[in-house]
């Protein structure tokens, strides 16, 4: 005996087919509803590199962000060993499936900025009704620019500068680091701060200590009236036989191979300056911003910062990080405005007051920067020294081979540094190693 049919199987071809297509677009709208009411319509990834305190600071801006804009979710990502967060940037825009948006060096964008890799952001700022290009010190604007378009925007802005020890100095009779002190008085002081307490011919006691790279040359080298690259928008050599370079240059690798008031070799390897300075067996540490949280740690005596010791004339050199948006992001409409909206807030004053006040960043928005939150963010005592060192900051370029140059150029300061090489040996091995980086030989 036939089943009867049922109401559902009597209906006509044509009648179904409608029916269905109709529950589609229902259950497709109750969807989107959904999404667009537990705010995960618009999934916004966020990668970074930073220490615990810095992904506890961004987590946090992440979260509040989150609570205040339904319809947008942002995941943070914390890759915390630089060198790794690079390569796997790298590797993920290789793969065409970059980070929506990235806090990046500029240093280090040239090849992103080259090859169209991220989105710039100069109308998005111009038709801001939260943020002003006025906001920022215009020296971080300037630095995140590459052919006359704003890649990113500028989240801190920082600068070396000469971390000291306060019981070491007393100890010494010294008196504390002051703005007019000259590169004479930064010798006589690290002179008298290196101690050999033990009588076995090493120091136990360092006066000055830092990482040997480019950028903690620099300040020195424009200070003296050199320059580091004939022409930084557009290099075809390096510059280390300018007279003042090389002058400049001699000062820096002597203080290793001449005064010994810096670790060599093989004592940085055993020890680093910085894990010296925390120690207390370091009297001055030279470093950005980014190491105050770690020396917030320090129980065992009070530090302080001090500016850079001035030659012919005041010199500093601009570290600044900055939120990039992928050009992948800002394919579509909706997407590049649930970056946008992210990108506003950090960069707003609630965004930078609540990183300002883990103590890691400098911020770039001047109104904050002059506000409690940074300026009473302590230790150090002198916050405002970062803010002083703005009026003769430089910034090293946005290029497609800085990175590579910089970095090598780093590796031949370093042989120079301990010994390992005559200053004018340096000097060739790096010029020559710079015509091929330019040249892409």
């Amino acid at each position: 005996m036939q089943k009867p049919m049922t109401a559902f199987a009597r209906l006509k071809p044509i009648r179904l087919i409608v029916l269905v297509a109709l529950w589609m677009v229902v259950v497709t709208a109750c969807s989107n509803t959904t999404a667009e009411g537990d705010g995960s319509s618009q999934a916004v990834t966020f990668m970074m590199t930073g220490g615990p305190e810095e992904q506890a600071a961004y987590e946090k801006l992440v979260s509040n962000f989150n609570a205040e804009h339904a319809g947008i979710e942002v995941t943070v990502s914390n890759i915390p060993s630089g060198g790794e967060f690079r390569q796997k940037l790298a590797t993920m825009f290789s793969a065409s499936n970059p980070p929506d948006v990235f806090l990046y060096n500029f240093r280090r964008l040239g090849v992103y900025a080259e090859e169209k890799a991220v989105h710039p952001l100069d109308s998005l700022l111009e038709s801001s009704d939260k943020l002003n290009r006025e906001d920022f010190y215009p020296i971080v604007l300037t630095a995140f620019t590459y052919q006359g378009a704003l890649q990113c925007l500028p989240q801190n802005l920082s600068s070396p500068v000469i971390y000291y020890n306060k019981a070491l100095f007393d100890a010494a009779g010294l008196a504390y680091p002051q703005a007019d002190w000259t590169l004479d008085d930064f010798v006589a002081t690290a002179r008298a701060l290196t101690q050999d307490t033990n009588g076995d011919g090493t120091p136990d006691q360092y006066g000055f200590g830092t990482e040997i790279e480019t950028i903690r040359l620099a300040p020195f080298v424009w200070g003296n009236g050199g320059q580091l690259l004939d022409n930084p928008e557009n290099p075809t050599r390096l510059t280390l036989d300018m007279p003042e370079t090389r002058e400049a240059l001699e000062w820096f690798v002597n203080l290793q191979t001449v005064e010994h008031v810096s670790p060599d070799r093989i004592s940085e390897e055993a020890s680093s300056s910085q894990n010296r300075f925390v120690a207390g067996t370091m009297g001055m540490y030279m470093n950005s911003r980014v190491v105050v949280p770690t020396l917030r740690t320090i129980t065992s005596f009070e530090w302080d910062a001090a500016p850079l010791p001035v030659g012919k004339n005041p010199a500093s050199v601009l570290h600044s990080d900055g939120f990039c948006m992928s050009a992948q992001a800002a394919k579509d409409p909706a997407h590049l405005e649930a970056v946008w909206t992210f990108i506003e807030y950090a960069l707003s004053a609630t965004g930078q007051t609540l990183l300002a006040e883990t103590g890691r960043t400098v911020p770039s928005m001047i109104s904050v920067a002059e506000s409690d939150a940074y300026l009473n963010s302590t230790p150090p005592a002198n916050n405002r020294v970062w803010l002083d060192a703005t009026a003769n900051m430089q910034a090293f370029p946005i290029h497609p081979t800085w990175n590579t140059l910089e970095e090598m150029l780093a590796q031949e300061l370093q042989r120079a540094f301990y010994g390992e090489v005559t200053i004018d040996e340096m000097i060739d091995a790096a010029n020559q190693s710079a015509e091929e980086i330019i040249n892409g030989n």
